[in-house]
C-alpha cells in the first residue's frame, strides 16, 4: 500500500470559472504558460510561493484551489 500523498489541484476548473486562460493567468502570476499547464496536469508541484501567488490571483483560499489524494 502505497502511503504517499499526491498534491492535487483545481487550478484548471477555478481557471475556466474565470474565464482565463493558460497564459493569460501565467502572466498574472509571472510564469510560462507551460508551467501552468504542468501544475494543472500534476506533471509539476508549485512552490509555496507560487501556489500562494496563484490563490490570491484566483481569489481562493489555499484548500480551494490545493488537496491531497
Amino acid at each position: 500500500m502505497n502511503n504517499e500523498l499526491v498534491l492535487k489541484n483545481h487550478l484548471k476548473e477555478t481557471r475556466n470559472e474565470k474565464k482565463m486562460s493558460q497564459t493569460e493567468l501565467a502572466d498574472l502570476v509571472g510564469v510560462s504558460r507551460n508551467t501552468i499547464s504542468s501544475i494543472e496536469t500534476g506533471q509539476f508541484n508549485p512552490t509555496a510561493k507560487l501556489a500562494l501567488i496563484l490563490c490570491i490571483a484566483l481569489d481562493k483560499k489555499f484548500e480551494e484551489l490545493f488537496y491531497f489524494d
